[in-house]
């Protein structure tokens, strides 16, 4: 039982932990590594669509993730880095799309569905303001009045 235990709370003290993928390629300096890694964090992988090159495990995330090792270890900036990826495959490999035309929907669609929900809003209040309160009925008059007896 204390076996069972002690692997219960192991279980529960390793569950904020979080696995990443071990590269095994060498950089020329720490901050060049730093670097790599949050590019790769930026950019999102063409197959698993909801992980970044770092998160995934898939064999492109792999190559892609190496690509862009060896393009920092190279000297090349993060623009450029970001430039190849985007030629090679589109704007969808950001995670934070560019702001342009083709994106503009995207950047602009949470504010307008705010301002819209903000006038359903308002439309409703405003037309609950101009209705008349509801006239009782017999029966609720007649309770309302043996309430206000039995108060007095």
């Amino acid at each position: 039982m204390r076996l069972f235990c002690r692997l219960i709370l192991l279980m529960l003290m390793a569950l904020p932990l979080r696995a990443e993928i071990v590269d095994t390629w060498q950089f020329k300096n720490p901050e060049n590594q730093q670097r790599a890694i949050s590019l790769a964090k930026q950019l999102r992988c063409p197959q698993c669509q909801n992980q970044n090159l770092v998160e995934s495990t898939s064999p492109i995330a792999h190559d892609l993730r190496l690509e862009v090792y060896r393009m920092v270890d190279e000297g090349k900036s993060n623009e450029q880095i970001v430039s190849f990826m985007t030629q090679r495959f589109g704007d969808f490999v950001l995670y934070k799309p560019r702001f342009n035309s083709q994106t503009a929907l995207l950047w602009y669609s949470p504010l307008v569905l705010l301002l819209f929900g903000m006038l359903v809003i308002w439309l409703y209040v405003k037309k609950r303001r101009q209705l008349p309160p509801p006239a009782l009925t017999e029966e609720q008059k007649r309770q309302l009045d043996k309430w206000l007896e039995n108060k007095s």
